[in-house]
């Protein structure tokens, strides 16, 4: 089935590929030996969009190519796997001026730390509300192996 591209629809990846790279080989080497907590929100909001333009992927391909949506399914489970870990790294970092360390459960309660670090959970907890209306917790918690439901 042939696909239909519009200019415009590939014009934009590459280059946040671009700036996910160069901020890499700017920043790692020469910045310090701990990821920032400004630096782990941003690489959270990074994969959520990704899991958000997975997801319309998915759901627009799954009824044309099945296999190819499934494929993208699995590919949206993982990036969600991947900002959950990031989301834990937030807050297992340090906090900047004290160095305290907060609670994760203080997350689930809704208010761990204020404005502005509260963006990160409210975002968090708006997408996991999503996953848990798409995904099954099988599908969240078993080994990524390859394969994928046809």
């Amino acid at each position: 089935m042939p696909r239909i591209t519009t200019p415009l629809a590939e014009d934009f990846l590459p280059f946040a590929t671009a700036a996910v790279d160069f901020h890499r080989t700017l920043n790692i080497p020469a910045g310090p030996l701990v990821t920032s907590r400004a630096e782990l929100d941003s690489l959270h909001a990074h994969l959520v969009s990704l899991h958000a333009l997975l997801d319309a992927h998915a759901c627009r391909t799954r009824t044309l190519v099945p296999v190819e949506g499934e494929q993208l399914r699995a590919a949206r489970t993982r990036i969600w796997q991947a900002a959950d870990h990031v989301h834990a790294a937030y807050h297992a970092s340090p906090r900047p001026g004290t160095g305290e360390v907060p609670d994760r459960e203080a997350c689930l309660a809704g208010l761990p730390e204020g404005a502005p670090e509260l963006t990160t959970c409210q975002r968090h907890q708006r997408t996991a509300h999503r996953v848990r209306r798409q995904t099954t917790p099988a599908d969240l918690h078993t080994p990524f192996t390859g394969l994928v439901r046809r």
